[in-house]
């Protein structure tokens, strides 16, 4: 079967991207030519144990080349190397950001024929506008931005240097992309932000005159959705790696550094704090401020703020320690309702039994002659 990721790389090669801090083995091969799970590895594959819960399969492993982390112990067999590094997944990551440099297609800076663009636009010459792109009024392309095809661009966008924009994203009027950002296929910035107010039983819209802000090397995620604000801007800053189908409604700021995973929903006017990390699914109410270094653990709903480096979980969110006790206490209340359902028993039947007691004729003390 054909290597869905061929790769041809020395063991020396290997060694100086990943930098061990012990290696042990020697290969019988001179290349690897392949990368797989620990469990799925052949012969001349490279593989990794990022997980310790995985660490059973390093012993079974086919792989040739094992990147390990240093708390392992076990020795590799004969023609298999391993290598002993602090984070194996870091090492793995750089193999793969090579590889990803090797065959990523180089696109040549220029405008596509098909591509539409108001006589207004500035465009660098060293950026690239792909297949049927539509760039709006006033907007500014900035050298090595890759528009790869199918992106609108509003107007009175500006992108920044070197962002790279994936098939299918709408950048709507005002929005603002840093540097080096990456922005995933279906992504919408700068949509209407969600906002109603009801008269005499009406729902009327109301304008939505604010921008998006995106800092530096923010990635977003795939048909993830950034409302622009009513007024003033939507900001995510710096560092900030968002997930796909991920909703930041209007006026939310989110500070730098932060991880949002799939499926979170943040309403109106929330501020997030830098270094958060925030798990799948979790919805945050409108209005509130979460603080700096907070986790906050998946499927939680959050309905008040949160100080700086909590760790919360649960709908409502409480403190991760708290919610894993009432967790561990919810378990057991089957037993505990079996119980009172015992106790409630003996209970009734030793009150009857009393009751009885008291209404039944006393018997006649014999007297002796």
């Amino acid at each position: 079967m054909e290597k869905c990721l061929p790769i041809r790389y020395t063991l020396e090669e290997i060694i100086h991207l990943v930098q061990p801090d012990k290696i042990q083995g020697r290969s019988s091969r001179s290349v690897f030519t392949g990368i797989a799970s620990l469990d799925k590895a052949l012969a001349g594959d490279l593989s990794f144990l990022g997980n310790l819960k995985y660490k059973s399969q390093v012993f079974d492993s086919k792989a040739s080349l094992i990147l390990l982390p240093n708390t392992y112990i076990g020795t590799p067999r004969k023609g298999q190397v391993f290598l002993w590094m602090e984070n194996p997944s870091r090492g793995l990551d750089a193999i793969c950001r090579d590889v990803e440099q090797k065959i990523k297609p180089k696109v040549a800076p220029g405008v596509h024929p098909s591509a539409i663009i108001d006589p207004t636009a500035k465009i660098s010459k060293k950026a690239f506008v792909g297949p049927l792109c539509i760039i709006g009024a006033h907007s500014v392309i900035e050298d090595g931005v890759a528009l790869t095809a199918h992106v609108y661009v509003g107007q009175q966008v500006t992108i920044r240097s070197n962002t790279v924009v994936r098939p299918h994203v709408s950048l709507l009027d005002g929005t603002q992309v840093g540097r080096r950002c990456y922005i995933d296929a279906g992504v919408v910035i700068g949509s209407e932000g969600y906002g109603y107010e009801t008269e005499k039983g009406v729902h009327r819209r109301s304008p939505q005159l604010g921008h998006v802000v995106l800092e530096d090397e923010v990635d977003v995620g795939a048909n993830t959705t950034i409302d622009r604000a009513r007024f003033d801007e939507t900001r995510i800053g710096e560092g900030t790696k968002i997930d796909n189908l991920v909703q930041i409604a209007h006026n939310v700021v989110i500070g730098k550094r932060c991880f949002l995973v799939a499926l979170v929903g943040i309403a109106g006017s929330t501020h997030i704090g830098d270094d958060t990390i925030i798990a799948g699914q979790v919805g945050i109410a409108g209005h509130l401020r979460i603080g700096n270094h907070v986790t906050i653990g998946a499927q939680s709903g959050v309905a008040k703020d949160v100080e700086d480096h909590d760790f919360v979980r649960g709908s409502p969110a409480i403190s991760f320690m708290l919610a894993h006790r009432i967790e561990i206490l919810k378990n057991r209340l089957p037993e505990l309702f079996k119980r009172v359902d015992n106790l409630e028993k003996i209970f009734a039947y030793l009150t009857d039994d009393a009751a009885k007691s008291c209404f039944l004729p006393k018997k006649s003390k014999s007297k002796n002659h």
